[in-house]
């Protein structure tokens, strides 16, 4: 196959040109301006359109195994492709956890069989209980990326302690939930304002706070790769950022959702703007997206989470927290940060692309000849509507939004996956 005339931009080599790419054998053979069709080889025209590699999700839930009425590995396979996203790392707070090789392999092996590159994380305990540590070194020998228990806290610090130890030990990513469940009465909410005005408690910043501010000292101490995953409080950002100057190797994820909404989102949108954590203040969603500007918050990850529209339908405290993200996360990064001069395009683009595959020791990230042919094609200044989704659900507030950045191919290993 050979792309013409595309505008490239690769972050991690900091490169923007126009010119061509020809693929080969799944991988990026050529990279140079006039390249010449051979044997009847594909031609794409890209002439007006953006070329960057495929995105690189850190944050995944494809419901698979235990939940699959709500996401599997095939449909959320679809979704990225058509998000432009090639690679996913799925969390492992699936049913049954995956806290054993079994499982690992049983994923892995199936996800084979998909057109993205789907990566799995493994448990940091058994069962998600926090209590008895998976053994690491099978695991990561078995296929893991990294470690979380997703969705539940280490609260015990001495455990979570020894869970990094371990993770530096191999030299793998350790991705945390920063939750201190006994501050929080109704969660999915932020506590302020707008959830008096629910009449709910809510769930308060000082929640997150607090963990994040233990994790990132144990962080420094114990040297790990440690990750806070979906950030959403403005001092928060603050500590990862002053834990980074002291000399840690800690990482932050934002969602497309915590730096374009705020809480009173739930006022308009209902259980389709509850999340954990959830949506807070304006002067948060500010502070997030400074620490995206600086680099304190490297990563963005959409925290994919698929629910049902019976599910999302429940009262606001009963209902699931959690939105769908695969299919908009490019767009709204596009409106919200590129186009209001937050960030510029390769900025973005770096904390969606290189940044985390180089986190997660993973082969996509970049496009230079001898990479694997890992690419999103489209552009940045035509607007699209959020109309419909390949993902089996569809609980988003952001249904109906006109974004940026129309998508309109998505390769991965050489093949197209998406066209629109």
């Amino acid at each position: 196959m050979l792309l013409k005339n595309g505008f490239l931009i690769n972050p991690k080599t900091h490169t923007q040109e126009l010119t061509d790419i020809r693929i080969l054998n799944g991988k990026i053979s050529q990279i140079s301006a006039g390249l010449v069709p051979e044997n009847s080889e594909e031609v794409l025209d890209l002439t007006g359109l953006t070329v960057a590699p495929g995105l690189v999700d850190t944050h995944i839930h494809f419901r698979d195994p235990g939940l699959t009425y709500k996401e599997d590995l095939h449909t959320g396979a679809l979704a990225a492709a058509r998000g432009g996203v090639t690679s996913v790392i799925c969390m492992a707070n699936t049913k049954p956890a995956v806290d054993s090789v079994e499982t690992l392999t049983d994923i892995l092996t199936r996800a084979k069989k998909e057109k993205i590159n789907i990566y799995q994380t493994a448990s940091v305990s058994q069962g998600l209980k926090g209590e008895i540590m998976n053994d690491f070194k099978a695991l990561k020998e078995a296929g893991a990326c990294g470690f979380t228990d997703d969705g539940i806290p280490l609260l015990d610090a001495e455990f979570c302690s020894r869970a990094m130890e371990n993770a530096a030990e191999l030299n793998m990513p350790i991705s945390l939930h920063e939750e201190d469940k006994s501050f929080i009465a109704n969660n999915g909410i932020n506590a302020g304002p707008v959830a008096d005005r629910l009449g709910i408690t809510g769930s308060p910043a000082i929640a997150e706070e607090v963990m994040v501010a233990r994790d990132c000292m144990l962080a420094l101490h114990t040297k790990a790769p440690v990750v806070i995953q979906h950030i959403s409080s403005g001092n928060s950002v603050a500590l990862v950022r002053l834990a980074k100057e002291l000399g840690a190797d800690i990482h932050a994820e934002a969602t497309p959702h915590h730096f374009t909404l705020t809480d009173e989102a739930v006022l308009t949108y209902g259980t389709l703007a509850k999340m954990n954590p959830p949506l807070r203040t304006e002067k948060d969603r500010q502070a997030i997206i400074a620490g995206l500007k600086d680099g304190t918050i490297d990563l963005i990850a959409t925290d994919h989470a698929p629910h049902s529209a019976e599910e999302k339908s429940k009262a606001l405290t009963d209902a699931p927290s959690g939105i769908t993200g695969l299919e908009t996360s490019l767009g709204l990064g596009i409106t919200n940060l590129v186009k209001k001069g937050c960030l510029t395009l390769e900025e973005l683009l770096e904390k969606m692309t290189c940044n985390p595959a180089d986190l997660y020791h993973l082969p996509g990230g970049s496009v230079e000849e001898g990479t694997p042919a890992d690419l999103v094609i489209f552009n940045p200044d035509e607007t699209w509507t959020v109309d419909s989704f390949l993902s089996k659900s569809s609980n988003t507030p952001f249904k109906g939004m006109e974004l940026y950045g129309k998508i309109h191919y998505t390769i991965c290993r050489g093949e197209i996956v998406y066209q629109d």
